[in-house]
């Protein structure tokens, strides 16, 4: 699981890397699942590889 969890971190990484994004589109970016897309999410942020903000519609996410 730790592994598959690594994997999707990097896919989204690699999509922040283009610019940061709100939820909807990360999820639609990276084809991941909800629960997948939080998963990779929770481990970048408790690597503190990215911040969240806060949208009136959604929440943006991106890169430190």
């Amino acid at each position: 699981m730790k592994e598959k969890i690594g994997l999707n971190a990097g896919l989204v990484w690699n999509s922040l890397n283009e610019g940061a994004k709100e939820l909807k589109a990360l999820k639609k970016a990276t084809k991941l699942t909800e629960k997948d897309l939080y998963a990779a999410l929770g481990w970048l942020a408790r690597e503190e590889k990215i911040n969240f903000t806060e949208t009136a519609a959604d929440i943006l996410v991106s890169l430190c």
